[in-house]
This record gives C-alpha cells, structure tokens and sequence, in this order.
C-alpha cells in the first residue's frame, strides 16, 4: 500500500473448506509469550455494572463472590451507577500489586477500569480479571473464558499474563458537542467509521441482543456515507475516502466477529484493519467473508497493518468508538504501550 507500512499478509488454512471462494486464514495465537506463575490473590476488589448484559451483572457478581469466598479469597464488592462510573471507583482504590481487580461486565465496563487505574500513573498497577457478564465480552471470549466458574478458576490458579494497552488521546464529548482533549486506554479495540456507525445504532435497539450489532452493520452499509479522513500509520501518511478502521489489540468484536484474525494482545503492536470506500455491493460482500471466519482479509478491498502509533484526523469531528463504547471523537492519537497490565489466564 505505502512504503514503510508494515503490512500484514495472511496465510490460507488449507485444511479449511472453501467459502466465498477462499479458505479460512490461519489464526495468530492470542499470547505469544509463557504465562508467569504467581499465587492467587488474598483480596479481590469486584468492580461490578450491573447493568451489563440485559442487567444480569449483578446475579453473575452474586455467584462469582460465592466461588471466590469458598476458595478463601476476601471480597469487596463496589458497583457502579452510571456509565464512566467505574473510571471514578477504580482510580480512588488503594491497592497493591499483589491484590487484584475482578471486572464483572463486558469490554467497556473492563474498559473504564482499566481507564481509572492507568490514569492514577502508579508505578505498581494490581493484576486485573475478567469476569464476563456483557453482551459482547471480546476479551473474554478471546481467552477462551467459558462462564462465571470457568473466570474464577482462572483467578485461583495464579497464573497471568500481560498484555498491551493503547493510549488513546481523543476529544470528549459527541460529534455534536465536543468538549476537551483526554486520554482512555484500549484493551480491545477501537473502531472509526462504518463500525462507530452501525454501533451507534445498535445501541438504540438493545432490546434484540446481540443480534443488534449486524441489524445496524446492515443498515449503514446501505447507507454507504463518504468517509474522508487522514491516516497516519506510524510516520506515513494516508488522505483518502475510507468505510471504516478497525484497530485492533485481541482478535474478536463485541458481536463475536473474528475481525482482526492477526492480532495478538501480548506483541507489543496494534492491528489495523483498513477499508477503504467501496461499493454498497463489494461492503456486502466483505461483511460475509467476515461472518465466514475471517475470510474478509482476503477482499482486495481489505488492508491490514501492524503499528505502534497511528493518528486519524478528520475536517469535522467524527465519532470513536472504544471496546464496544462510544468514547469521544477525532482528532485521536493512538500509541501502543506493550505489556502494560497483567491479567489472569
């Protein structure tokens, strides 16, 4: 695509029937690096939304506190009111390295925490734990987390790894009213264009679950709006009418899409899917490889990158959204800090 851009090739799984007249690609593994082997936590602070998941946060929490009292872990339960609530409660929590934070929610509730801890700049961040309870739950999902007993065994054992964050400077507020420049962290991913769209849409029927995130994908692409942005990946720079980036630090989406089949969150680099502006029929056809296992990264339409600092500049703002939230807007500026947190395995 440009010099100096590291591009991502992806080779063919052979041993995968063809669909949309392409094999599956091969998967990158989620951890490149060995876990590290710790003891379990004595105390667990449990950040909890209860509003997760149609409003299931709070019984999974309730049955989650049950299995870590029983392997003599102590408790403290701390939910939040209001979205952003968790940036607040997770920045005033005095804690150590050794204690843990669990997160009973989905992607952005983890967000928010993980947001509230790296704006403190302590030198010794707890180790962190998902406890999934979100309609979309990337993060978990891309660990293989089953369900609530599955997440605490993980705590028990001890055992973490650590994984990349991107620091994400954004402006606050809506496309509509602006407000200042701030910093939010990425554990999952952040998405510009189409994606933000049909999100925000998505958000506006929540009543049909999950299924939401392909009725409004759907609709924006018969939509089809022009996208004219500035990319710059690293130190090259790209002007051009694009559909949508999809930045990437795990390798699935709130809906369960494999989307960035390349990434790992332990490599010290972000993923970045590009789309530039097609046709309402070529976007149709890439949504479908998409649902077929990833297959889209081999639309001629389709470029994927590795990067460590990106940039996305726009005439007007336009809105960012960050794991599976709608944040702020542009201007963004995005750096990667590799190894930032340790999460349990």
């Amino acid at each position: 695509m440009n010099e100096g851009i590291n591009q991502i090739s992806f080779e063919p799984d052979l041993n995968s029937p063809k669909k949309k007249g392409v094999h599956k690609p091969i998967f990158a593994p989620t951890f490149i690096n060995e876990p590290e082997i710790g003891e379990k936590p004595n105390k667990i602070y449990l950040l909890i939304n209860p509003y997760s998941g149609r409003k299931r946060g709070r019984k999974v929490a309730e049955k989650a506190t049950q299995l870590l009292e029983n392997a003599g872990i102590s408790v403290e339960s701390i939910y939040s009111d209001y979205a952003g609530h968790l940036v607040d409660i997770s920045s005033a929590l005095s804690i150590n390295s050794q204690d843990c934070i669990a997160v009973v929610g989905g992607d952005g509730s983890l967000s928010e925490v993980i947001t509230g801890r790296m704006r403190t700049n302590s030198k010794e961040l707890p180790r962190f734990a998902v406890i999934p309870a979100g309609t979309g739950n990337a993060q978990g999902t891309g660990m293989g987390i089953k369900n609530t007993e599955d997440a605490i065994e993980r705590i028990t054992s001890g055992r973490t790894q650590s994984i990349d964050l991107a620091e994400v400077k954004l402006t606050s507020g809506s496309i509509k009213k602006p407000g200042k420049s701030m910093i939010w962290y990425s554990h999952n991913l952040v998405t510009w264009g189409l994606g933000v769209d049909s999100t925000i849409l998505a958000e506006k029927i929540r009543w049909a679950g999950p299924i939401r995130y392909d009725i409004g994908i759907v609709v924006m692409i018969l939509f089809n709006r022009r996208r004219k942005a500035t990319l710059t990946i690293d130190d090259t720079e790209i002007i051009d009418d694009f559909t949508l980036f999809l930045i990437q630090n795990t390798q699935t989406g709130g809906s369960g899409l494999q989307l960035g089949p390349g990434a790992s969150v332990d490599d010290g680099l972000m993923d970045l899917g590009i789309l530039k502006r097609m046709t309402r029929r070529s976007i149709f056809k890439a949504f479908s490889m998409l649902q077929k296992e990833a297959r889209h990264v081999y639309h001629p339409s389709v470029k994927y990158h590795r990067f460590e600092k990106l940039k996305i500049e726009t005439d007007e703002p336009t809105a960012i959204n960050i794991d599976g939230e709608l944040i702020g807007c542009t201007p963004l500026e995005m750096r990667v800090l590799p190894n930032s947190i340790k999460i349990f395995v």
